[in-house]
Order: structure tokens, then C-alpha cells, then sequence
């Protein structure tokens, strides 16, 4: 009797066992995670984007004042507003008789100090002369040199040429004129590469970074071009409160002048053209093999990886060319906690 007592306790035992796991699987189907909530943007066309649009005024890349270095009377302006020079060319010139006199001055006296150095050099070597006065025969020599070349820098100061290429701006001085010391005679303009100064409100700055996209239109040059780098300012207008920013643009053709007035829109349609749509930079996520995606949500409310390729960037936005249609909602904010499959609420 005892083994068939042994038998049922056994079979007893099993059967309790095998209740108590069904019954715990039974518990953990039952426990679900509850939805993580999100923030979610649905997918539109990139030709709904429509940007900000400013106006602002042309300013050549850089500007370099010429001017003499010594007061004198203007005898020639060789060039006029508007022309291209080039580096080293000539530009104005001044009358250089005062100078040249004193350039004469300044050789006869160095003749004269040599003169001398040679016709003691004969007593000093023969040691008739004394060693005071042949010192001071040899820096009469010395001063009579520095003095020549002094005079001969006064006669080539009198010629006026351009430190650097490009276009005259204005003409401060001309010809019959007393230029002074540090004035500019003319003002040499570099507008291979011009910037477009815009007045930015302070409530909308953070939204303009250096490599945000651009279009700029001018209608006096008949124009339109893409911006390029942008310099913020970093003062405030007391009155407007706004704040100055640059933005580089090329002009090889030299059509944009400055003082043209340009209108600049800034994430406008043209810098979206050819993408799928926009969203906002951190929406784009990176895989540790450097892949970007997004996380998308299906019909189901559970969050899925969905690969893109991006674009340009405008602003806090960027342009996604490829990976995601019209419809599909895209998680924005609070993806940080989600792994493929979650449910999520938005």
C-alpha cells in the first residue's frame, strides 16, 4: 500500500505545481505597462512651410580707408567711384617738391659725412687722430644715413597705392585739396563677397542659428540667391530691441551693390525644395552605426524605428528627403523612454 500512497502523493504534487505556473503566467499576461504619453506631429508636404521674411540692406564684405601719411596738397586723383583697381595700383599722388628738397638736403649731407669718414680714416689709421673724434666722425655718418632714408620714404609716401584689390567706394579727396595725416582719400570696397545686414527681433533669435538656410531677393540687382554663413550680433537696439545679424553672401558677378535693399526670407519653401517634409531637429534620432530615424506611431498607438535621410536645416527644423509619407505621425518629444513596440498616448 505504501508505494501506491507515494504514487498519488507524487501525482498530487505535479498537479499542484503545474497549477501555481499557470496560474503566475496567468497573473503576468494580466500586468501590462501602461502607455507612455508623447508629444506628436503629423507629417505634412515641405511646400506648406512657409519662412520669415525680413528686410535688409547690402554691405560690401569689407571696406579699407586709404589715405597718406603726411599733410600735403593733393595733385592727382587717378581713379573714380566705381572703378576696380588692383593691388599695388597707383591711386592718387601728392606734390612731393618739399619732400624732394629735402631728399637733396638729405644726400648732400650723406656725401658729405662719407667725404669726411675717408679723409680722417687715413689719420686714424695712422693713429694721429683721437679716438673721440673719429667716433664722432662715424656717427655723423650713421645719423647722415638714417636722414636719407627718411627723406627718400617722404618721396614715396607722396605716391598713393592700393593695399588691397577691389572696388572704389567714394572719393573723400581731390585733386588741389589738403589731405592730413590718417584722412581717406578713397575708400577701396571688397563686394566679391557681400553680407546682408538684417534687424532681428530678440523674441526670434534663438530660432536663427549660423547655418540657417536663406533666400534673398533684390529686385534693383534683378536677382535671387542663397544665403550663406550667418554672424549674429550680440548688442540690442535700445529703442526697436532687435538685434543686427549678417549673412555672407557670394557675388562673383559683383551685380549686388551695396546699399541695395534685399528681401530675406529665412526656412522659407526654397530651402525645403525636394523634400519629402520638416520636422524639428531633435525629433531625428542617431543609431550607435550612425543611421538616422524617427519614431513613428502606428495605427495601433505602439512606436516603431523608422529610418530617414535629411536634408538642410532651417531654423529648429530640418528637411527630411526621404523615409516617411504624408499622414504619419512622428514623436517629437518624449521619445527618450520608448523602444520598438511601446504603446504610447499623444
Amino acid at each position: 500500500m505504501k508505494p501506491f500512497k507515494s504514487s498519488i502523493c507524487a501525482t498530487l504534487l505535479v498537479l499542484a505545481s503545474m497549477m501555481l505556473m499557470s496560474s503566475c503566467k496567468q497573473e503576468k499576461a494580466n500586468v501590462t505597462k501602461a502607455p507612455m504619453r508623447v508629444k506628436t506631429e503629423v507629417v505634412t508636404p515641405a511646400r506648406n512651410v512657409s519662412g520669415q521674411s525680413y528686410v535688409g540692406i547690402v554691405e560690401e564684405g569689407a571696406a579699407t580707408a586709404v589715405s597718406f601719411t603726411s599733410m600735403g596738397t593733393v595733385s592727382r586723383v587717378l581713379v573714380n567711384e566705381g572703378q576696380a583697381v588692383s593691388k599695388g595700383q597707383l591711386l592718387a599722388v601728392m606734390d612731393d617738391t618739399q619732400a624732394r628738397n629735402l631728399l637733396l638736403t638729405a644726400e648732400a649731407q650723406m656725401a658729405q659725412a662719407e667725404d669726411a669718414l675717408q679723409r680722417y680714416g687715413l689719420l686714424h689709421e695712422n693713429g694721429s687722430l683721437p679716438e673721440v673724434q673719429w667716433v664722432e666722425i662715424q656717427s655723423k655718418v650713421a645719423q647722415a644715413k638714417s636722414q636719407l632714408a627718411i627723406a627718400k620714404k617722404n618721396v614715396a609716401d607722396c605716391r598713393l597705392v592700393a593695399p588691397v584689390s577691389g572696388i572704389i567706394g567714394r572719393k573723400h579727396v581731390g585733386a588741389g585739396e589738403t589731405a592730413l595725416p590718417s584722412q581717406s582719400v578713397v575708400t577701396i570696397l571688397n563686394i566679391g563677397t557681400v553680407k546682408v545686414k538684417v534687424a532681428i527681433p530678440e523674441t526670434e533669435m534663438n530660432s536663427i542659428r549660423s547655418n540657417t538656410s536663406s533666400l534673398i531677393k533684390v529686385e534693383a540687382a534683378n536677382t535671387q540667391v542663397q544665403g550663406g554663413h550667418i554672424e549674429k550680433g550680440v548688442q540690442a537696439d535700445a529703442l526697436t530691441h532687435t538685434y543686427d545679424i549678417r549673412i555672407n553672401v557670394a557675388n562673383g558677378n559683383r551685380k549686388l551693390l551695396p546699399g541695395m535693399v534685399a528681401n530675406v526670407t529665412f526656412g522659407g519653401r526654397n530651402a525645403f525644395m525636394g523634400s519629402v517634409c520638416s520636422l524639428p531637429v531633435t525629433a531625428v534620432q542617431k543609431k550607435s552605426g550612425g543611421s538616422l530615424f524617427v519614431w513613428t506611431i502606428n495605427n495601433d498607438s505602439t512606436a516603431h524605428r523608422t529610418a530617414v535621410t535629411i536634408g538642410q536645416t532651417a531654423g529648429n527644423r530640418i528637411a527630411i528627403t526621404s523615409g516617411l509619407n504624408d499622414g504619419q505621425r512622428v514623436v517629437t518629444e518624449g521619445y527618450q523612454k520608448l523602444s520598438e513596440g511601446t504603446k504610447v498616448i499623444y
